[in-house]
């Protein structure tokens, strides 16, 4: 081996020790500025999608019809109905809060509060109200050490530094989506957050008492399974993990953002969080000189698949910045 290649190899090893620290400040804010004194019209596109509640409330019927469909079913269908119809349902609920966290499903913000539990209700544990006070945090502080709770802590990036650790990582995720801001930025349960609780906690009860265990098990079985070895879980890794070093966000243009709100216009969605995600193919169209020449994804499945084989990609291969 060269002496070039040996430093090159040493470099690639040593970007897995530790995250990329950095002072500079997160893309989008310059990105959003620009964008909009040379494309006024971008403004345009700002505001709720009227389709996402009929969209939202059509998911949330097919998911119960499909738990009492199970209701008496063997276990082994359970899990592969989870897996292959019931998981990806709920994720795309699960994106569909994402979506209604930047009031994009009704103009009043009280409106997507109470939507959000709505729509909360398949996925079988309360999210809405939490995910949305730690979401926005993601975006107005990206990357910022003890606040973006979306950055794995350094007990994961030591973790994840092997394949078989990878691996067990990204079937577990979802465990370790929930309790790492308990860890990085534990807080006190707010009104929302303990109504989001009561209303989840009372359908859940309805559901066992009414269709038994199996019909309520269908559906957090479902959450869970698919947001690890998924395909559709690639994009929990596609949208900041550090695959193209200086690059910190990267968009999904592949086909199944027709099943998640378009979360994959990761890139257009942090510049403009207030156009939702029907809207954001348009406003790639628009600029496209913004986009076209960042590292993208067309396959959330090669995502997961390089995470996990690559030996220089790991818990580590993030972009951080320490409070000043």
């Amino acid at each position: 081996m060269s002496v070039a290649g040996a430093n090159q190899e040493m470099a690639s090893n040593e970007a897995v020790s530790d995250f990329s620290w950095t002072s500079a400040p997160e893309p989008h804010a310059q990105r959003r500025r620009e964008m909009l004194q040379k494309y006024p019209a971008v403004k345009e596109l700002y505001g709720p999608c009227p389709r996402t509640k009929y969209i939202c409330t059509a998911l949330v019927l097919l998911q119960l019809g499909a738990a009492y469909l199970l209701r008496d079913a063997p276990w082994w269908l359970i899990v592969v109905a989870g897996y292959l119809f019931g998981g990806v349902i709920n994720q795309a609920l699960l994106l569909a809060i994402h979506e209604i966290s930047h009031n994009l499903a009704f103009k009043r913000p009280w409106a997507n509060r109470l939507f959000s539990f709505f729509v909360n209700l398949p996925v079988g544990v309360p999210v809405a109200a939490t995910f949305k006070h730690y979401h926005l945090l993601h975006h107005a502080y990206q990357g910022l050490e003890g606040v973006d709770t979306d950055l794995p802590t350094a007990l994961e990036g030591k973790m994840l530094r092997s394949r078989p650790t990878k691996a067990l990582w990204m079937s577990l995720q979802s465990l370790f989506y929930a309790f790492r801001p308990l860890v990085v930025a534990p807080k006190k349960p707010d009104g929302w957050e303990v109504a989001n609780f009561i209303v989840q906690f009372l359908f859940n009860a309805l559901i066992i008492y009414f269709w038994g265990w199996k019909a309520f098990l269908y559906l957090p079985i479902g959450s869970l399974i698919v947001m690890g070895l998924h395909p559709v879980a690639g994009h929990y890794i596609s949208e900041h993990y550090v695959f193209k070093p200086g690059q910190e966000t990267y968009s999904y243009y592949g086909p199944l953002n027709r099943v998640t709100f378009n979360v994959g216009y990761h890139n257009e969605h942090h510049d403009f969080p207030y156009i939702p995600g029907s809207r954001l193919a348009k406003l790639r169209r628009m600029a496209p000189e913004y986009y076209d020449s960042l590292h993208s994804y067309n396959s959330w499945s090669a995502v997961i698949w390089r995470y996990i084989m690559d030996d220089h990609i790991g818990g580590f291969s993030r972009v951080k910045r320490r409070p000043s």
